[in-house]
């Protein structure tokens, strides 16, 4: 799969997981797909800040996002790496 091929997946994913989310249909999505495409970003996002030294919005649109889909994500994040605030905050501090 090439990098375009990638582009135009995840615009599909992100139309369908908006259409789903809109439409109170959230049901229909397996817990599986949320885990690839949160994996996926997730990763993606890391790799290019930590390794490329690139900075950039990890969202789209930050209106799309509220402030409880952020907790609940950076809370269950912070659960799967074994992580507290503590080690946050030493991690968010390095040089």
């Amino acid at each position: 799969m090439s990098a375009s091929d990638l582009a135009d997946s995840a615009e599909t994913a992100l139309a369908e997981a908006l259409r789903c989310l809109n439409s109170d249909d959230t049901e229909a999505v397996s817990d599986e797909t949320v885990q690839a495409l949160l994996t996926a970003g997730a990763r993606l996002y890391a790799r290019k800040v930590d390794q490329e030294g690139r900075r950039f919005i990890p969202v789209r649109d930050p209106e799309t996002m509220t402030a409880t889909d952020v907790a609940v994500t950076v809370t269950a994040l912070l659960q799967v790496a074994d992580l507290n605030l503590f080690d946050l905050a030493m991690w968010t501090n390095r040089t």
